[in-house]
């Protein structure tokens, strides 16, 4: 499923995250699972994925960087 991760679009349909992946080769593994509900807006603050519930209520969920394609193993920066 494709998510923006912008801050501002609503996620359409409820769903369960492990790691979300950019279409730049990156991807960003949760340190645990997170459930994001229909409604929820997401975006980042450096290693920190940051949830807006749609009654404002605001969640973190930490993790970290990494590369899923390209040469070598390396950590976004």
């Amino acid at each position: 499923m494709r998510l923006t991760a912008d801050g501002a679009t609503p996620i359409p349909r409820s769903v369960w995250v492990e790691d979300l992946e950019t279409d730049d080769g990156y991807a960003f593994e949760l340190v645990r699972p997170h459930f994001l509900t229909a409604g929820d807006r997401i975006g980042f603050e450096g290693d920190i994925l940051v949830v807006v519930r749609p009654c404002e209520a605001r969640l973190t969920a930490d993790g970290s960087w990494s590369t899923r394609c390209g040469p070598g193993v390396g950590s976004r920066r």
